[in-house]
């Protein structure tokens, strides 16, 4: 190829050389060129120089143009590959220019990856628990082990002594249906079918099934055998009720109708080489997820072969493939396994590593982890960077609370899932954590500033109305006929560490309840307790007050009082009282998350004497403890130095039992309570504005 143009001047050798390399020709074929072509080149190759073979050729991600070749100048500006987005957090590159602060220059910045969000959070948290305290509880006569929601509105809980209550969950709160001694020992297990419609208890002495809607106890199988968990594992709507019961002591799960004359359909021997202590059933896909002592975790289908279900798309084939085998190299059980409301991933606690755990179920695969073991808690702690700081005291009690229960192998509770799936609530000893799963924060935790360990967990997201409105796309509907609504009432139930109450978290907190104690005694005392109750004499102070209102100017506050523990602190208070011996005192002392003090005439915490003129001794009752917040209790500098002063706790203070009579606690006016705690005080802790107690009102 030869170029000959018109208007011919001298061609440089390096143009002709970077000429004869672009069109592929010999350099000698060129002879003549237009000047305005050659000057352009030469302007181009004097603000850049034409690159050598020797230099490196910098990374092409684009085929060359016209037969180009290294170093040519057919090589052409292309943006670098860009790397595909990975799931979950990722650990900083090394070198990576986004750990410097500041800006970059122009052309130097490169791409942050985007944090994860989770579509419409606010809305799905607007239809969780957000108080920080329970606003009710109520009692069995044993420690309560067990806590299920059903998908037909019903709560039903079990204790350790056989008994089975059902609760039918109202526009607000729950309300009492049924009542059962369903074993004579303990209720080893509890199964709800995924319709919510049966629902079975197994103990020692065999299993019971009731009817859940009709709250009936419909049959009861006796077993052979000794069972250690059981499962419902048909899908909704079918004839047949399966359910599977495990034996303790072997591996062997016995296939039961539910409604049947309490012989076994099936045996399975060879799904598992240990005993199995858990079960769980995913309706969508029929699949039961079991895990053994072992440590190993099998899928099966509820039928014949009793095998890995094959016409499930996209579930694994093989084992080896997934995380399935994390417990058994980590040397730990799993405790709980619960499904999402969509059944597409599955969440589990496991003991001694104190791990949550979330697969996903068709790939098996680990989403999510986090460690909840009491060394890296007791790390945050000493580090200041766990979600909220504890006292050292609190801390240490909760801490040795836990231990006792890795000791004696109780387990770490169950979780639950809310119905978007994007929000996940665990039980910790620091409280109840509702953690965004997508994000990977921690959104709230529930419970921080109560005693109770808490343990089984039970959500409600429903919405029971006339306008049957139960959906959260419901809800977030634009539709006009939809506008208009009966709010929802999400509900958290659950258990505590030996407690014979069951709790309930909702977005009404304790002081915005109407009236009377949010620990509802529910249960009648026995026969024994009764003439034990009236075989004790009457003492001085039964006859004194038995409740109180404190007029403020903040509001009134509401006190029952215990004349019977503490007979001396309540005749002192209430004949001050009666006497107006009160009235016009400040509050001279207030700390905020501890407590509010007054009953000093001088108004500094140096003065008040008793009605006798003289100190008093202390009167500590067990069944009186500064457990909880809004308890009424008497300040003194010492053993036996009672005077007149008193302090009413915001919050639990379990370091001062045995310290401080208690003997009384508030029931109404705690949004008062809160108000003087939230005065701005000076650094002795005295309000800058003056409140009072106005006059004291004592009720018999």
């Amino acid at each position: 190829m030869i170029m000959i143009v018109s208007s011919s001047t001298d061609v440089p050798p390096t143009t002709v050389a970077i000429i004869a390399a672009t069109l592929d020709v010999a350099a000698p074929a060129i002879t003549t060129i237009a000047p305005t072509v050659a000057a352009l080149i030469q302007s181009v190759m004097s603000a850049s120089p034409p690159p050598t073979h020797a230099t490196k050729r910098p990374r092409d991600t684009t085929p060359p143009v016209s037969g180009g070749e290294p170093g040519s100048l057919a090589v052409l500006d292309a943006e670098p590959e860009s790397d595909e987005d990975d799931i979950g957090p990722m650990p900083e590159a090394p070198g990576d220019d986004d750990a410097e602060d500041g800006p970059q220059p122009p052309g130097e910045q490169k791409k942050r990856k985007k944090r994860k969000v989770l579509a419409h959070e606010k809305l799905f948290l607007d239809h969780l628990p957000s108080a920080d305290r329970y606003y009710k509880s109520f009692m069995h006569r044993d420690v309560i082990n067990t806590v299920t929601v059903t998908k037909t509105d019903f709560v039903l809980t079990t204790s350790m002594d056989g008994h089975l209550k059902l609760w039918k969950k109202q526009a607000e709160g729950i309300e009492f249906v049924k009542h059962y001694r369903a074993h004579l020992g303990p209720v080893l297990a509890v199964s709800g079918s995924s319709d919510g419609t049966v629902f079975a208890t197994v103990g020692s002495d065999g299993c019971k099934v009731f009817d859940v809607v009709n709250f009936d106890m419909i049959n009861m199988l006796k077993l052979d055998f000794e069972p250690k968990t059981c499962c419902w594992i048909h899908q909704s709507g079918t004839a047949q009720t399966l359910l599977a019961i495990s034996e303790q002591g072997t591996s062997t799960i016995r296939i039961y109708d539910g409604r049947g004359d309490g012989k076994p359909l099936y045996t399975l021997d060879k799904l598992h080489r240990h005993p199995v202590h858990l079960m769980v059933y995913n309706d969508r896909y029929d699949t039961v997820i079991s895990a053994d002592e072992g440590g190993f975790i099998e899928y099966w289908q509820p039928s014949e072969p009793w095998e890995l279900p094959t016409g499930v798309k996209g579930l694994w084939e093989f084992k080896s493939s997934t995380d399935l085998y994390e417990f058994k190299k980590a040397k730990s059980l799993p405790t709980s396994i619960v499904f999402s409301p969509q059944q597409t991933q599955f969440s589990t606690l496991s003991l001694p590593d104190r791990q949550v755990r979330i697969f996903n179920f068709l790939s098996g695969k680990k989403t999510r982890q986090y460690d909840e073991s009491l060394q890296a808690i007791q790390e945050m702690q000493q580090a200041g960077t766990a979600v909220f700081r504890m006292d050292d005291m609190e801390f240490g009690r909760r801490l040795a609370a836990d231990r006792e229960l890795e000791k004696i192998g109780l387990g770490v509770g169950s979780c639950a899932w809310d119905e978007s799936g994007g929000f996940l609530l665990y039980p910790t000893m620091l409280g109840i954590k509702v953690v965004n799963t997508v994000s990977n924060r921690v959104v709230r935790v529930l419970g921080k500033d109560e005693t109770s360990r808490w343990m089984n967990l039970a959500l409600y997201q429903g919405a029971p109305s006339k306008k049957g409105l139960a959906t959260i796309a419901m809800a977030a509907s634009a539709n006009p006929l939809l506008a208009e609504r009966e709010s929802r009432d999400p509900t958290l139930f659950c258990t505590a560490y030996k407690r014979s109450r069951f709790y309930l978290f909702s977005q009404t907190e304790p002081e915005d309840t109407k009236g009377g104690d949010r620990d509802v005694f529910n249960e009648r005392p026995t026969r024994e307790e009764q003439s034990v109750a009236m075989a004790q004499p009457v003492k001085i102070g039964g006859q004194l007050g038995t409740s109180a209102v404190i007029h403020t100017t903040k509001g009134d506050i509401h006190f029952k009082l215990f004349p019977d523990q503490a007979p001396k602190a309540v005749e002192n208070f209430c004949t001050h009282a009666k006497e107006g011996y009160y009235n016009g005192i400040i509050f001279h002392r207030i700390i905020k998350k501890f407590m509010l003090q007054s009953g000093d005439p001088l108004g500094d915490g140096t003065g008040g004497e008793s009605i006798w003129g003289s100190e008093f001794e202390d009167e500590f009752d067990p069944s009186l403890r500064h457990d909880r917040p809004y308890t009424l209790s008497m300040a003194n500098a010492g053993p036996k130095t009672n005077g007149s002063q008193f302090f009413i706790t915001t919050v639990p203070t379990p370091w001062l039992d045995d310290k401080h009579t208690v003997f009384g606690r508030a029931t109404l006016g705690l949004d008062v309570i809160h108000a003087i705690e939230d005065v701005r005080t000076d650094k002795g802790d005295k309000p800058y504005d003056d409140i009072k107690m106005v006059s004291i009102d004592i009720g018999n």
